[in-house]
């Protein structure tokens, strides 16, 4: 007998995304295809003021949403950033209308591989094309240029979000007056590509994928999509957090129990984290979205030159790294500063001295919040 956990409820799409916009597009991608149509699911909070100046831009990261500061319509669990975005708060909503939109490719409302292409009235599957995360960012153009905001007094986010501010930053530097990435960097590492196809090759590899057409064979690689999340989790926290939380210690057994059920803390915990993963996103989402991080290189996109990304840029800048990050570390996002620095651009870079990991971006980390507060109050000092 085992008390292993079983993976078998496939994500449900809510029937309330919150906003949502539909374009005629076309939206141009970088692979050379294009989406027509494209709808963007999206959530705002507070208010915008008449001169349309205090609107922040909230990226989301690889398994984030439009929830920033919401309640999750699919688990009911508090938004995955209140303790940064909200009344009173570093991204204050008494001060700033916050805009936070699901991804293109994602599984929340927006144009991605679960919507119905409509070349067949099926889901795109693995149809859809490959995007980027350049394509991301246009895509978030149409939104808040369909929202009437000219220029963004910010954008703000972590990890793959951090990688969307930083495209902002090079595609449209005069529409937006300041930018935070936070816990990322400026292309992704030879390490972290091949954490994301070990997660791909999980799911592709469950009998229920059935090539990507899962959703009309009545089936959902649930098995797969949770060994995804359970290897890319353990990269999310580092030694020391997980030893501090678990250690070796067991779980509901005083002895071991020499079966392959989860004997200790830390294996009921990845489950765990699998487990409730397949409630709220979508498989082909997952290939998707892991392959735009990965195709992500900004030094890339201007010749080799990651200065060159950024030179006579107008935006101010703040770098926030955590120094136990090592998904995406301190040096990686000190590489941005330099850059930065050698196009004379206006710059700030914050590392932070904590045990938590790279998730460390959306805990209770009173330095970054204070860092952040800081800057965008600063950054609004003379809007209208």
């Amino acid at each position: 007998m085992t008390d292993a956990p079983r993976f078998v409820k496939p994500v449900t799409r809510p029937a309330d995304v919150g906003l949502a916009v539909t374009f005629d597009g076309p939206l141009a991608l970088d692979c050379g295809r294009s989406l027509s149509p494209v709808t963007i699911a999206y959530m705002t909070y507070g208010t915008l003021n008449a001169a349309r100046s205090n609107a922040v831009l909230v990226c989301h990261a690889l398994t984030g949403d439009q929830f920033v500061a919401s309640d999750h319509p699919i688990t009911g669990k508090h938004g995955w950033w209140t303790s940064m975005v909200g009344p009173g708060k570093s991204i204050d909503t008494d001060r700033f209308f916050v805009i936070c939109a699901n991804v293109i490719g994602g599984c929340m409302g927006s144009t991605g591989p679960t919507e119905a292409d409509p070349a067949t009235g099926k889901p795109y599957g693995l149809d859809f094309p490959l995007i980027t995360i350049r394509d991301m960012v246009r895509a978030q153009k149409m939104l808040v240029d369909h929202l009437g905001i000219e220029k963004l007094l910010a954008v703000a986010g972590g990890s793959m979000g951090g990688m969307q501010v930083l495209q902002w930053a090079a595609s449209y530097p005069e529409s937006v007056r300041a930018v935070v990435p936070i816990a990322c960097a400026a292309r992704h590492s030879a390490q972290n590509i091949a954490f994301h196809e070990v997660g791909r090759q999980a799911i592709m590899a469950d009998p229920d994928w059935h090539g990507g057409r899962y959703a009309e064979a009545g089936a959902f690689p649930s098995k797969g999509l949770a060994v995804a999340r359970m290897a890319a989790h353990i990269t999310y926290v580092s030694e020391a957090a997980l030893q501090r939380k678990f250690g070796r210690n067991l779980q509901n057994r005083a002895a071991l129990s020499f079966q392959f059920a989860p004997d200790f803390q830390i294996e009921s915990y990845l489950h765990h984290q699998g487990a409730t993963f397949v409630d709220r996103f979508d498989a082909n989402s997952y290939l998707y979205i892991t392959r735009a991080m990965d195709y992500f290189d900004l030094a890339a996109e201007h010749g080799g030159v990651l200065a060159d990304a950024f030179r006579d840029s107008p935006v101010r800048f703040c770098i926030i790294s955590f120094s136990s990050d090592w998904l995406f570390p301190p040096g990686e996002n000190k590489q941005i500063a330099h850059a930065l620095n050698a196009v004379a651009a206006k710059v700030s870079f914050v590392e932070i001295k904590t045990d938590k990991g790279h998730d460390a971006f959306l805990l209770h980390e009173p330095e970054m919040f204070d860092t952040v507060r800081g800057f965008l109050n600063h950054a609004a000092t003379d809007i209208a």
